[in-house]
């Protein structure tokens, strides 16, 4: 069907002598009797379309205008049109401007030129065919990659969960020791490393796929600043390599992800501290310039060459000096910083005056177009010691035996009365026996999937009979949303920081727990 040759000539013998002459040269061809005729028959296959000039219409121009607007971006049919004259030629060829691919045979058709006109756009039909099949491998090959990228922060972040429940047990019962405390710090370091090496592999991946929809709000980014420096670490990590840290900024309003915007600062950041020596200095500020937000990060770290500035911002870049640096990462956090940036339709850029005079980054964002938000208030934080956490009963289903054992070992350390299931058919038995106030519930189970196991309990149970939160390496958003649709409560991403889990469990377990005791 891709093969045809389509003729559309509804007076005279041009349809009929076109077929034969074509049809003695192998082609298969197919007379159609209208402008309708012919759209169906493009859509079902075609190589070359041969027209006459008596069936253009003003109405044939715009169907066929349709017809092939249907067809993928890779095709271009090639249109051969028979016209009585020179005249007439160019008349045709202002009508079919918007279709592009015509070739114009003026009348009396020479055999020879038919023919060679034919297979010139049988040719060109077919390269269009291999740019097709192409693109499909390439989506297919893409889709591969995604579900192999999610498959691999899956079985990435079970390993590293174990790891964080292991060290935080150490750092709670093991020695204090300076040998000891320090390489807790050294695995500590690591493991966010590697946690942050795969959140960047997942997000550029789902960015470059549109897979991101932000969230806007008004937000400070001053504000966002102070938090990604205090309360995620990025001004620890900073002392840590013993260098100065100099913090400046306004109070300036951008409408944005509060969440992807601190992921921005904190990936600059981020890589401020790791291409600058110790002893060096790291400015950041935020203020406003010239009607935008601007967000200026400055370091007096290794720099950049000249050749390099225009190519940091593509996928699996990285300055040439840190290949010899232990921590050089992906190459993943300054192209995701770019695409993030220019989803808030903001740009970035980076300049250097070369190899070790340190490097500027700057973030230019759109300001909120309403007045000025007020920093976000915060309400006044309870002390620990106000609301005594609650002892719950806790099963927790998870395949993978030593973040299980760990995990049991963490609850258990924090006064819970822990159950354990390793897989789905009996992380379902165990919640139906044992009746828990809380199901800590793994998503990638054997037997069913902890989604499948989430609606059999919610089936066999009253909705406040348990409180389920999911705990998973799968970090997508439509992985949270098909959780949350399951019946799960809250949705943890690995490896869960212990002290989220704690205020998760205290927050969603407290009212379970005091039912059943009031029961």
């Amino acid at each position: 069907m891709e093969n045809r040759v389509l003729i559309l000539a509804p007076t005279g013998r041009d349809a009929v002598l076109a077929s034969q002459i074509l049809g003695d040269m192998g082609m298969l061809c197919r007379a159609c009797a209208d402008e309708a005729d012919l759209c169906r028959e493009i859509g079902e296959g075609a190589a070359v379309a041969i027209l006459a000039e008596e069936a253009l219409h003003p109405w044939t121009v715009n169907s066929l205008l349709n017809a092939l607007g249907r067809q993928g971006p890779w095709s271009d049919l090639p249109l051969i049109v028979f016209t009585r004259g020179e005249r007439s030629s160019e008349t045709i060829l202002e009508a079919l401007g918007p279709l592009g691919n015509a070739t114009i045979l003026e009348r009396p058709v020479r055999v020879s030129t038919l023919v060679s006109a034919v297979k010139a756009g049988m040719r060109a039909r077919r390269r269009q065919y291999e740019v097709r099949d192409l693109l499909i491998r390439q989506t297919e090959a893409d889709r591969r990659k995604d579900e192999f990228l999610a498959m691999l922060g899956h079985e990435l972040r079970n390993p590293l969960a174990a790891i964080r429940n292991a060290l935080w047990l150490l750092d709670e019962t093991g020695s204090g020791g300076e040998l000891e405390t320090r390489q807790r710090n050294v695995i500590d370091r690591q493991t966010h490393h590697l946690v942050r090496m795969v959140d960047d592999l997942l997000d550029v991946s789902r960015v470059t796929r549109g897979k991101i929809s932000l969230q806007h709000q008004a937000v400070n980014l001053g504000d966002l600043v102070r938090r990604c420096l205090m309360e995620l670490g990025m001004g620890r990590l900073a002392e840590a390599q013993e260098l100065s840290l100099d913090l400046r900024t306004e109070t300036v309003c951008v409408e944005g992800d509060p969440v992807r915007l601190e992921q921005v600062i904190c990936n600059l950041i981020h890589n401020a501290v790791k291409y600058t020596p110790r002893g060096g200095s790291i400015s950041v500020s935020a203020d406003e310039e010239a009607g935008q937000a601007v967000l200026r990060v400055r370091d007096t770290g290794l720099g950049i060459s000249r050749d390099m500035l225009g190519q940091i911002f593509e996928p699996f870049t990285q300055v040439e000096s840190s290949r010899k640096r232990s921590e050089g990462g992906l190459g993943l956090g300054l192209p995701l910083v770019r695409s993030l940036v220019e989803l808030h339709g903001g740009t970035v850029e980076a300049s250097s005056a070369g190899r070790g005079l340190g490097s500027e980054f700057v973030v230019r964002l759109p300001l909120h177009a309403g007045t000025a938000a007020s920093p976000p208030t915060e309400e006044p934080c309870e002390s620990p010691s106000v609301a005594e956490p609650a002892r719950l009963r806790i099963l927790v289903v998870e395949d993978n035996h030593d973040g299980r054992e760990s995990l049991r070992d963490l609850l258990e350390l924090w006064g819970h009365e822990v159950e354990t299931a390793a897989n789905g058919p009996d992380g379902v038995e165990a919640a139906l026996n044992y009746l828990p106030d809380v199901a800590l519930i793994d998503i990638g189970l054997p037997g069913l999937d902890g989604n499948e196991v989430a609606q059999r309990i919610r089936a066999a149970l009253d909705g406040d009979a348990m409180v389920l939160i999911a705990m998973t390496g799968y970090g997508q958003p439509e992985d949270r949303r098909r959780a949350l649709q399951a019946g799960f409560e809250a949705y943890l991403v690995k490896p869960v920081d212990p002290d989220e889990l704690a205020r998760t469990l205290q927050e969603l377990g407290r009212s379970r727990a005091g039912s059943r005791l009031r029961n």
